[in-house]
């Protein structure tokens, strides 16, 4: 079957990828990088194949917030029973908390009712990416490949912990990263809190916000965590693996943070690079105000904002606000 070759063939690949960044960080692949490194196999063949059975590119996104959760619990299924079971259970339940948070959100903004993410569509009309072949080969290499080994890099400290002989200790090292990785949740969690009820009042789905007259001019949320950060919850993603990163720092023996295995969250800071200045394009030319936003407010990291905010010029029409 088509599935099966191309699972083996990612198979192959992503364990490539894995003696390769084994050999960076200094340990040899064992039973369960094998099993975790299979499974992301699977789910990359499913994505390629899912796209094209269904002509539809999402189904990374369906995944985003679920294969980090299941190679982090392979860890810690093995590791159940050794002196790295405490601090990969915490890794687990963090995790789980960050998969079901993201999961949820993701459902009802409609992910999974068969909604592509907007962006696909724009991409496809790139000059470089509207011939079929070109397409199909940016589909297997990034959509399919690349994300899906991404998913699995940022989970390797669990690969670390799994291997440290060192225990658990919350007023260390593991408390820091436990610190860290919570307020980087709840800002998270805030954010995207923030920007579904703006959303739903701007469409009439909830009662209107009067702080936020203004915006529903503008057509985007400038108030709350956005009057700091235009992008406060693709920040907090990042600053999730990053301090998920800590976990492995805190395995070693003496403690390092300057590891290699923060490979992962480095990758993951890049491409979130990429994907804001491509969101923003898209969002520049579908609002004209945002300009302005731009021009006073920080792009990812939260800080005081770099001057006022000009008052909106654009008064929106029923007929805009139902369009938009």
């Amino acid at each position: 079957r088509i599935e099966f070759i191309i699972t083996l063939a990612m198979a192959s690949v992503v364990g490539v990828v894995v003696d390769a960044v084994g050999a960076v960080v200094g340990f040899t692949p064992n039973a369960v990088d094998a099993q975790a490194s299979a499974t992301c196999a699977a789910v990359a063949a499913w994505c390629l194949v899912g796209s094209w059975v269904r002509g539809t590119y999402s189904f990374v996104d369906q995944l985003w917030s679920v294969a980090p959760v299941v190679y982090v619990g392979t860890y810690a299924y093995h590791a159940r029973e050794t002196v790295a079971g405490a601090r990969l259970a915490v890794m687990f339940a963090l995790t789980a908390l960050w998969g079901a948070r993201l999961t949820y959100n993701f459902a009802r903004k409609g992910g999974y009712a068969g909604e592509e993410d907007y962006r696909w569509a724009v991409l496809r009309k790139h000059k470089l990416l509207r011939n079929r072949a070109a397409w199909e080969v940016f589909n297997v290499t990034f959509i399919a490949f690349y994300q899906n080994v991404l998913l699995l890099l940022i989970t390797l400290p669990a690969a670390v912990a799994y291997r440290s002989t060192k225990g658990f200790d919350l007023m260390g090292a593991d408390g820091a990263a436990v610190a860290c990785w919570c307020v980087a949740f709840v800002i998270e969690a805030v954010a995207d809190e923030q920007q579904w009820k703006f959303q739903q009042s701007k469409r009439d789905l909830a009662p209107k916000v009067p702080a936020w007259r203004e915006d529903y001019l503008r057509g985007f949320l400038t108030h709350g965590l956005f009057a700091y950060s235009r992008h406060p919850n693709f920040f907090a993603e990042q600053s999730i693996w990053v301090a998920f990163s800590m976990f492995a720092a805190a395995s070693a023996r003496p403690v390092n943070y300057f590891t290699p295995v923060i490979i992962g969250s480095v990758l993951l800071i890049l491409l979130f690079q990429g994907s804001t200045a491509f969101t923003e394009s898209i969002t520049a030319k579908k609002y004209p105000e945002y300009k302005n936003y731009q021009a006073c407010t920080s792009a990812l990291v939260l800080m005081p904002r770099f001057k006022a905010l000009p008052p909106p010029k654009r008064v929106r029409t029923p007929s805009s606000r139902r369009s938009s």
